[in-house]
């Protein structure tokens, strides 16, 4: 199978236009923030002279030790790339924060995805109430977590430094998932403090190679009531299997922690992650699975923006499939028209093309395949039904503004989703939602919620809250699907406005 650029989840700068948005799991945001977050009101006084305050008012004054970076602020992608101003979460309380974030449900909602997964990683000052607990941190990595995007929330408490132990359990977690457990065994054997439980420090204890000292620690453990009977009984046949040989083990809990998930794994009981959090399904992308369970988690994770498309399209491509039905002919699927667009042979993209496009549609991943292959699939000559298929996979792309400039007046069906595309729709006729997407286009009035929030320095706050709107548009609220709308072009989010509302127009709703 063919090899593409290496897809990065977090490297990629892009030029600001809607019209080059970049291939990427994370959207970046396409336009510099629009509406300014503080005023620069014009000098007054005499020239030459230093300013004079008009006021006696002392204001207020927030102090940080010199060199001293507050873990809320951390993020993963300065300003440069994301179009934020530092100010994003600055002027709110990080309870609110939290409670917006973990609200949120975008998990079938492409391009909301993309926009949180910037909002997530973005470097910014911290919110006004932050402490060294860095609470909003933590709600950052609940969050990516909860979308599955564990090695951006592991990389992300690396970079933040997980120095309390809120933070070092988060990290612990992502390390088990991803395997690099014994990187942050390695920081807990130097910081015991930190540790988040007894059996972290019995497992990590072991994979340093004392055994010794983790089977007295785990006898310490158990004298004293600090662990769990399931713990206890799959440690201590962790540190010694012969000894509970041929014996059942416990059943799973139905939530095991990160913990319970890798020992069951280490005593040759490794469970199915497909019952589990979205997160687990990063265990099943090791070499130590078989290809059917790899498959199954990379779609599950891509179908959040939490695997890079290339990724997806790697794993794919590993092997020949090894049986039919289900998966197996999605696979099947998939390498044949890899393989057409890799010979370029426009007969055989056209062959090829509808039954991919069934198999992405019956998993949930079109716009993955139309990051992939939309660009691509708009420089062969296709004709007819093929030509029209392959416009509307392009128009999920990235590059759908360009799509709509070189082939939309070709593709007179599409014409409503065209002039979205362009950013200027034309007639919507009777159907409700294009009304509301038509009225959103026509005025870029944010709601009065989400003016306030605005004009009160609470950006992020706003752009969480046009997310909750849009959620609600896409199960049929259409005066909040136009709310929401018009926000985000108010925001200067507008590659956000058109790709939400051309994922609606040619996905329709995803309850």
């Amino acid at each position: 199978m063919r090899t593409r650029l290496a897809f990065a989840l977090l490297c990629l700068p892009f030029a600001a236009s809607a019209q080059e948005a970049p291939l990427s799991a994370i959207d970046w945001l396409s336009t510099p923030t629009a509406l300014p977050v503080t005023r620069v009101m014009p000098p007054t006084g005499i020239p030459g002279e230093s300013p004079v305050t008009d006021s006696a008012t002392i204001p207020a004054v927030s102090v940080t030790p010199l060199g001293e970076v507050q873990a809320d602020a951390v993020g993963l992608l300065p300003s440069s790339i994301t179009g934020l101003p530092r100010s994003l979460w600055q002027q709110s309380r990080a309870a609110e924060l939290r409670t917006l974030l973990m609200a949120r449900n975008v998990t079938r909602l492409p391009a909301m995805q993309s926009l949180l997964y910037t909002l997530l990683l973005a470097e910014a000052d911290a919110p006004a109430d932050s402490g060294t607990d860095a609470p909003f941190l933590q709600a950052r990595i609940d969050a990516l977590m909860e979308l599955g995007a564990v090695e951006p929330a592991q990389a992300l408490l690396e970079r933040a430094g997980a120095g309390t132990p809120a933070l070092f359990a988060r990290w612990f977690d992502a390390t088990l998932l991803t395997g690099d457990e014994d990187k942050a065994c390695r920081a807990l054997r130097d910081s015991p403090h930190l540790s988040p439980s007894y059996a972290a420090r019995v497992f990590c204890t072991a994979r340093g190679g004392d055994w010794s000292a983790a089977a007295l620690t785990l006898d310490t453990a158990r004298a004293l009531g600090f662990i769990s009977d399931l713990e206890d009984r799959l440690l201590a046949q962790f540190l010694d299997p012969e000894m509970f040989e041929g014996e059942p083990l416990p059943l799973p809990p139905v939530r095991p922690s990160p913990l319970l998930f890798r020992l069951y794994e280490a005593v040759g009981e490794p469970l199915p992650t497909n019952t589990l959090p979205r997160a687990f399904a990063m265990g099943d992308l090791r070499s130590t699975v078989g290809w059917k369970a790899e498959l199954v988690a990379a779609e599950r994770l891509a179908r959040t923006g939490a695997l890079p498309v290339n990724r997806l399209l790697g794993i794919y491509s590993e092997r020949l499939p090894a049986a039919s039905g289900g998966i197996w002919d999605r696979v099947e699927a998939i390498q044949r028209f890899d393989t057409a667009m890799r010979t370029g042979d426009p007969g055989a993209v056209a062959r090829a093309l509808p039954g991919a496009w069934r198999a992405m549609r019956a998993a949930r991943l079109e716009v993955p395949f139309a990051e992939l292959y939309g660009a691509e699939l708009m420089r062969l000559p296709l004709t007819g039904t093929a030509a029209a298929l392959a416009y509307d996979v392009a128009l999920l792309g990235p590059a759908y503004e360009n799509a709509a400039m070189t082939r939309g007046s070709a593709i007179p069906a599409r014409a409503f989703a065209t002039g979205v595309a362009r950013g200027a729709p034309p007639a919507p006729g009777n159907d409700a939602l294009r009304v509301a997407i038509s009225r959103a286009f026509e005025s870029a009035t944010p709601p009065r919620e989400i003016a306030d929030l605005i004009d009160t320095g609470r950006l992020g706050e706003a752009i969480l809250s046009a997310i909750a709107l849009y959620e609600h548009g896409n199960t049929g609220d259409v005066a909040a699907l136009e709310k929401a709308l018009s926000a985000f072009r108010a925001m200067g989010l507008e590659d956000t406005a058109r790709r939400a509302s051309l994922q609606l127009l040619l996905l329709g709703t995803r309850g």
